[in-house]
């Protein structure tokens, strides 16, 4: 079976982007629903997609777990999985993680950029690991199912997370910083542990975690991901395209600063260029994917493994998570 999988969205959720994302073929979409967002904030959003999923039943419908998604490539829909990008919808009471559960929340974050209650993240100078609330966090997700995902941490964080975690974690959405030195891009070290762990990396479209930014060739992000599997292998790399399609500039404002902050943080961007970056013109959204397939196989990839890192990997890490 053949499947296609964006483990990592954040776009203006419309009929328009849902229909976008059924002609790119993808099975399942992880959505990020929140940011900064404390519980009944959280509750509001589902109201959101609640209506978005009554709306627009045709071509979507809320993912549980790996069934879902052979359901929804058999009805040819996009199941759409929740996340967190941040830990704050369970403020500081163990209890909600299993509230959040419940209500669809498949994957979390345990930082967004700064220090939470969990964890350190990658902004920060001193990296304190994973705190005691966080290792009781990440206890409870592994019992739910829940993924801790690290795609924001830093790296001593994201090293405890994978020693403490007894199911194998992931980062959605970044990319091996030999290739560009986001802050957010991964070192070597931290890959091959997180492979070693059974753990997966989505690999980011996002610009700013792109060699040469918005001017990215595919041959360049392809031969990089040709040389992260020889890293970590072909079974634990994915696509979290980090697609922000249709986003105002003041989204990626509060992403962020939040509510923490009277001083603007330009976070990957510059006073210069503080919005959203442009998409690089191979993949301006995700019927992108239609070019990833065609540029691995041309970098030396056959179809197998083509169709393992463009949805079949997600989809068997998501059999192995409940």
């Amino acid at each position: 079976m053949k499947y296609r999988i964006d483990n990592l969205q954040y776009c203006k959720w419309s009929r328009e982007v849902f229909q976008i994302n059924r002609e790119a073929g993808l099975d399942a979409v992880h959505a990020t629903i929140v940011y900064h967002e404390d519980y009944d904030e959280f509750l509001q959003r589902i109201k959101e997609w609640n209506q978005y999923f009554k709306e627009n039943s045709d071509l979507i419908f809320l993912g549980k777990d790996y069934k879902d998604i052979e359901k929804a490539k058999k009805e040819k829909k996009t199941v759409i999985f929740f996340g967190f990008q941040n830990c704050s919808p369970i403020e500081d009471d163990i209890g909600l993680v299993e509230k959040v559960y419940q209500n669809g929340c498949r994957f979390m974050q345990l930082t967004y950029n700064n220090q939470s209650l969990l964890a350190t993240g990658c902004y920060e100078k001193i990296d304190g690991g994973v705190t005691n609330f966080g290792k009781e966090t990440i206890k409870e997700m592994n019992r739910l199912g829940m993924v801790i995902d690290m795609s924001h941490s830093g790296e001593k964080s994201t090293f405890d997370a994978i020693e403490i975690s007894q199911k194998p974690i992931a980062i959605t959405h970044a990319n091996p910083s030999f290739w560009h030195a986001a802050i957010r891009n991964k070192s070597n070290k931290l890959l091959k542990t997180l492979s070693e762990s059974g753990g997966m990396l989505g690999l980011s479209l996002y610009a700013h975690h792109l060699k040469d930014n918005t001017q990215c060739t595919l041959d360049s992000f392809c031969e990089m991901v040709a040389k992260a599997v020889d890293l970590m292998g072909v079974k634990n790399i994915g696509i979290g395209s980090d697609l922000c399609l249709n986003q105002p500039d003041s989204v990626v404002e509060w992403m962020r600063n939040g509510t923490w902050s009277n001083s603007k943080n330009f976070g990957e961007g510059s006073k210069k260029k503080p919005g959203f970056p442009m998409q690089p013109e191979w993949f301006l959204d995700a019927r992108g994917f239609k070019n990833l397939d065609k540029g691995l196989i041309k970098v030396g990839f056959n179809k197998e493994e083509v169709n393992d890192i463009l949805g079949n990997n997600w989809f068997n890490f998501y059999k192995g998570i409940n």
